[in-house]
């Protein structure tokens, strides 16, 4: 069973940096696709960030410039540089996994980030 690990999350003032952090453990496939969901308190799950295996990247309009994937898919590991936050980026971060053999993918439990105005 693939198992997804977040830790990073917190509270940070506006301006400020926060970097999110994942790990997926249970299998020894390699994930196609790591990204970063977020869902805000009465509102849908959205896409953040996404980090495909052949290295490319996508970003959502409102964090392009300002957020960064990394990571290593051949580690099954993810990260999420935060830069100028904004109250606005208040959620709940998840990291998803999706493998060749489980194109719905898997999710981490999901880590709080909040910024203060």
């Amino acid at each position: 069973q693939v198992q997804l690990v977040e830790s990073g999350g917190g509270l940070v003032q506006a301006g400020g940096s926060l970097r999110l952090s994942c790990a997926a453990s249970g299998t020894i496939h390699r994930p196609n696709v790591m990204a970063w969901y977020r869902q805000a308190p009465g509102k849908q799950r959205e896409l953040v960030a996404a980090k495909y295996s052949g290295a490319n990247t996508k970003y959502a309009d409102s964090v392009l410039g300002r957020f960064t994937i990394s990571g290593d898919n051949t580690k099954s590991t993810v990260f999420l540089q935060m830069n100028s936050l904004k109250p606005e980026d208040t959620a709940v971060y998840y990291c998803k996994a999706v493998y060749s053999w489980a194109p719905e993918g898997y999710w981490g439990q999901g880590t709080q980030v909040t910024v203060a105005s």
